[in-house]
């Protein structure tokens, strides 16, 4: 079969930032979704608001920008506007991998979506449980034979996205120990985790095909890889992030993706190999990080040399500098080393939660306030 792949503006990008409503009084989700979409109204163009898979729930859209910048902005502006109908209802908004104390079987599936019905109904307990949340990063391919090795050479890079985004040290009121219990809990899914790492086109094609035929999906978004391709919006889709808190980081974590892809672009244009890791080292850097964070000791490259994520971070952000002045988004970029030096989210919520003698629903407060100013406190 043959799967088109949509023409795209090369490294013009999009984000998607899934938002938690939780009850201003006990920091209890809310499932204040479909009331919060219905006084805002539906609509597909972008920007806009749309639900997601349990009513406490809302996903906000950016339209497609070449700039960082502009694509935070829109998500700004709809986080203002919801969090403004929000008010008079007593909801506030987070955004973080997973809520600290809530528990699944408290939460409902959002009604009258279809393929929300036709997940849960196949992966049952383990479809119930996700009681997480994410941030994905969308950025443009030009032709689609670059899409396969540039995912390939961002499976390198998944431990980055992964520490650096990490906010869910938290399940049902428990610390895990994880810095990322979300990006284990979502491998559980049938079809989600790691991509295959494809050369060719025609073998993801092949692949779809093989699964359309046994029943396992009928459409090409039931892939819920933690790095996809978009046919139908001609992009590479990172979905490896946890929620995140602030505005300040997603665009730090934007700029990074767009920095890499448009990096590997060029490297294909100029006809060098997109350096690639076997399998079986990305799961571990995925384990590593998901475990550890930021202290990740993770593998650099094919021969198993190792660092600590933040050092090999120090060492690939100017590298990537040049390329971030000619995107627009240098500035955004930098902030990453403010990330590494005052902590991620998971960091932050561990250290309110031990200053508040472990209060949990202190953590809840952090993430709102930090939601609202647009950066970490």
């Amino acid at each position: 079969m043959s799967i088109d792949f949509a023409p795209a503006q090369r490294s013009r990008l999009g984000i998607e930032w899934e938002l938690a409503c939780v009850d201003r009084r006990s920091g209890e989700l809310s499932p204040a979704g479909p009331e919060l979409l219905a006084k805002l109204g539906t609509s597909d163009a972008f920007p806009h608001v749309t639900s997601e898979l349990l009513t406490n729930t809302v996903e906000l859209v950016s339209a497609p920008h070449p700039r960082v910048r502009d694509a935070v902005a829109d998500l700004t502006r709809l986080a203002e506007r919801v969090s403004e109908l929000a008010e008079p209802m007593g909801v506030d908004l987070i955004s973080s991998g997973t809520h600290p104390f809530a528990q699944w079987f408290q939460q409902h599936v959002t009604p009258g979506k279809p393929r929300y019905a036709t997940l849960i109904d196949r992966t049952r307990w383990w479809g119930r449980q996700m009681l997480i949340w994410g941030v994905h990063v969308h950025v443009g391919v030009e032709d689609r034979r670059k899409v396969f090795p540039i995912i390939d050479g961002l499976l390198t890079y998944l431990p980055h996205f992964q520490a650096l985004s990490a906010s869910s040290p938290f399940w049902g009121g428990e610390n895990t120990g994880y810095a990322s219990n979300r990006a284990l809990m979502f491998q559980q899914l049938p079809t989600a985790g790691l991509p295959p790492q494809f050369t060719e086109w025609e073998q993801f094609e092949s692949m779809v095909a093989d699964l359309r035929h046994i029943g396992v999906i009928e459409d090409l978004g039931e892939l819920r890889w933690d790095i996809r391709p978009s046919p139908r919006l001609g992009t590479i889709e990172v979905r490896t992030f946890d929620g995140i808190p602030t505005t300040r980081e997603i665009g730090a974590v934007a700029a990074l993706t767009q920095c890499l892809v448009e990096r590997f672009s060029r490297d294909l244009d100029a006809g060098r190999e997109i350096p690639q890791m076997q399998p079986w080292f990305v799961r571990e850097n995925k384990w590593r990080t998901a475990r550890y964070g930021m202290d990740a000791i993770i593998i650099q490259n094919a021969s198993g040399d190792e660092l600590l994520v933040t050092e090999d971070l120090g060492r690939l952000l100017p590298a990537l500098a040049p390329i971030a002045e000619s995107l627009g988004c240098a500035q955004e970029l930098e902030h990453l080393r403010d990330i590494a030096r005052c902590g991620a989210s998971y960091q932050r919520q561990l250290r309110v939660a031990a200053a508040n003698d472990g209060s949990l629903k202190a953590v809840v407060a952090s993430l709102v306030h930090e939601l609202r100013e647009g950066r970490p406190t």
